[in-house]
C-alpha cells in the first residue's frame, strides 16, 4: 500500500535584524505612514479637546450640552466610524485604495469645518458625522496599502512602525489643539481641516498598491462577500473579545477629560515645574492646573518613545499571547489611572496603560492581516474597527450615562444642594437627575460656584467633600469589569486557536 502523502513542511519565517527589517519596505509603505500622521495629527488636535467642548460644565466658550448627549454623539460617531470601514474596505480592495484615500481627505475637512461654524445639537452632531464618514472611508484604504506592503517577516516591526507614526501625529494634535483653543475654539477644527488638507500633496506621490482582488466583481457582490466573510464564528468571537477591551480602552480619550477637568489636582505638579509653558495651563477655582490634553499626552508620548522597540521585541511572541499580556496590562493601568484624584497616580496609571496599548494595538492590526485571505486584506482590516465600534459606542453611552448621574461635578454639587443644604425648592428631590437643576434652581454651569458659596469654603475643600460623599472615582469600575472579562476571554481563545492553522499566529 503506497504512503499517504505528506503536508509539505511550511519554512519558518526569517526574522531579520532592525535595521535590515526598514530596508524591506517599500515607498509606498512610507508614504501611506506619512498620510496616515498626518490624518492622526488632524484628528487628535480636536479629539483631545472635544469632550470639554461639547459637555464641561464650567468651558465658558464650549457647547454645555449634557454628559449624555456627549455620550449619544461619541456612540454614533464611533459606529459610522468603525462600521463603515467594514463595507468600505472590500470597496477599497476592488476599486483602488489611492481613490478611497482621496474621497476620505475631502469629507475629512468638509467635516472638520462643519464643526466650527455649527454649534446646535443637530449641527454640530451632523458636522461629527461627516467627519465619522471621512475617517471611515480613510483607515481600510490605507491600512490596505501598508499590508500589501509587509509580509510575515517584517509584519511586526512594520506595524510597530505604523503605530509609531500613529502615535507622533496623535502627540503633537492634542498640544496645537491646546494653543487653539486658548484664541478660538473654531481655530482648533480649522488647524485640522489644514492638517488633513496636506495629504492632497502626498497621495500622488506613490505608485497605487495592488491588492489582488479581483477588479471585475460588481459592487453588490463586495457587498455581500462583506457580510459572508463576518459570519466566520470564529471571526466573530475575536471582533466580540476585542470590543470589551476596547470599550475600556476608549476611555482614556472618551470619558478621562471630563474626569481630569473635574477631579484631578494637578497644582502640586505645575508648581514644582516652572517651566512649564503658560499654554499647557489653565486656570480653575482649585489653582493653576496642566491642562488635560497635555496631561493625557504622556500616552502618545509613551508610545512615540517605545512602541517601535517594543514591537521588536514581541516579534516572535505569538500574536495573541502579546495582546493577552497587553490586556492585563492596560487593564490595570485603567483601575489606577481612575481612582484618584492626584495627578502623579494618574500618569503612573497612564504609563501602565500605554504599555499594554502598545501590545494590543500594533498587535490587533498584524493579526488580522495576517489571518485575511488572499485578496481581502482591505476587507480584513475594515473589520479591524468592528471591535473599535461596539467597544467606543457602548462606551460612551455607558459613561454618559454613568458619568452624568454619578461622576461629573456640576451635577454632584446639585445633588450635594438638593440632599445636604436648604438651597432648593420645597419638598424632596425626586430623584431624576433631569429636574435635578429646576429644583435646585441653579443652572448646571453656575452649579459648583453656588455650592462653594452656599459652604462658604473654598473650591479645594468643595471638590474633596463631593468626592468623599459621591464617589465619583467608582464609573471606573464598570470599565475595568469589563477589560478583566475580556482579558479571561482573549486568554481561552488564544489557548483554543492554536488548533486552527489559519489563526495560530
Amino acid at each position: 500500500m503506497a504512503a499517504a502523502p505528506t503536508a509539505p513542511v511550511e519554512a519558518p519565517v526569517e526574522k531579520l535584524g532592525f535595521f535590515a527589517t526598514l530596508k524591506t519596505f517599500p515607498r509606498s509603505f512610507w508614504m501611506g505612514c506619512g498620510v496616515e500622521m498626518w490624518e492622526r495629527m488632524a484628528y487628535y488636535c480636536v479629539r483631545a479637546v472635544l469632550p470639554l467642548y461639547i459637555a464641561q460644565a464650567d468651558d465658558p466658550g464650549g457647547l454645555h450640552f449634557s454628559q449624555a448627549q456627549k455620550g449619544t454623539i461619541f456612540a454614533v460617531w464611533a459606529l459610522v466610524q468603525s462600521i463603515v470601514p467594514m463595507v468600505s474596505g472590500g470597496f477599497a480592495d476592488r476599486y483602488g485604495y489611492k481613490r478611497t484615500i482621496a474621497t476620505s481627505v475631502t469629507l475629512a475637512c468638509t467635516g472638520y469645518i462643519l464643526m466650527a461654524n455649527l454649534r446646535s445639537y443637530s449641527g454640530f452632531f451632523f458636522g461629527c458625522l461627516v467627519l465619522a464618514l471621512g475617517t471611515a472611508i480613510f483607515k481600510p484604504g490605507i491600512q490596505g496599502t501598508l499590508a500589501q506592503s509587509m509580509s510575515k517577516r517584517n509584519s511586526s516591526v512594520g506595524w510597530g512602525l505604523f503605530y509609531w507614526l500613529v502615535n507622533v501625529g496623535a502627540g503633537i494634535g492634542p498640544l496645537v489643539g491646546t494653543f487653539m483653543r486658548t484664541t478660538s475654539w473654531s481655530l482648533v477644527f480649522y488647524s485640522s481641516a489644514t492638517f488633513m488638507a496636506l495629504n492632497y500633496l502626498m497621495i500622488f506621490t506613490y505608485k497605487e498598491v495592488e491588492s489582488g482582488a479581483d477588479k471585475k466583481k460588481s459592487a453588490a457582490r463586495v457587498f455581500v462577500d462583506t457580510f459572508k466573510n463576518i459570519l466566520d464564528p470564529r471571526l466573530a468571537t475575536v471582533i466580540l473579545l476585542f470590543s470589551g477591551f476596547w470599550m475600556m480602552l476608549y476611555q482614556l480619550w472618551d470619558l478621562m477629560p471630563n474626569f481630569y477637568a473635574d477631579w484631578v489636582s494637578s497644582t502640586p505638579f505645575v508648581q514644582a515645574n516652572a517651566w512649564l509653558p503658560k499654554q499647557w495651563l489653565v486656570a480653575d477655582p482649585r489653582g493653576m492646573q496642566l491642562k488635560q490634553e497635555v496631561a493625557l499626552n504622556l500616552n502618545a508620548t509613551m508610545v512615540v518613545c517605545f512602541v517601535i522597540v517594543i514591537s521588536y521585541l514581541v516579534a516572535r511572541l505569538r500574536v495573541m499571547t502579546a495582546i493577552a499580556i497587553g490586556v492585563t496590562i492596560a487593564t490595570i493601568g485603567t483601575v489606577v489611572y481612575g481612582t484618584s484624584p492626584s495627578v502623579y497616580v494618574l500618569f503612573f496609571g497612564i504609563v501602565l496603560f500605554s504599555l499594554g496599548e502598545m501590545l494590543t494595538g500594533p498587535k490587533k492590526t498584524e493579526y488580522f492581516s495576517l489571518i485575511a485571505p488572499k485578496g481581502k486584506k482591505a476587507l480584513y482590516l475594515g473589520y479591524v474597527n468592528i471591535p473599535v465600534a461596539l467597544g467606543q459606542a457602548l462606551g460612551a453611552k455607558l459613561a454618559g450615562w454613568q458619568y452624568g448621574r454619578n461622576g461629573e461635578k456640576a451635577t454632584l454639587a446639585l445633588k450635594y444642594l438638593a440632599e445636604k443644604t436648604d438651597h432648593h425648592g420645597a419638598g424632596a428631590w425626586d430623584g431624576d437627575i433631569e429636574h435635578l437643576a429646576a429644583f435646585v434652581g441653579v443652572k448646571r454651569t453656575a452649579a459648583f460656584e453656588t455650592l462653594t458659596t452656599v459652604l462658604g469654603t473654598d473650591a479645594n475643600a468643595v471638590n474633596a467633600v463631593l468626592w468623599e460623599t459621591y464617589k465619583p472615582y467608582q464609573v471606573w469600575y464598570w470599565f475595568s469589569a469589563v477589560g478583566f472579562a475580556s482579558l479571561v476571554g482573549i486568554l481561552i481563545f488564544s489557548h483554543v486557536s492554536k488548533r486552527w492553522k489559519d489563526l495560530d499566529v
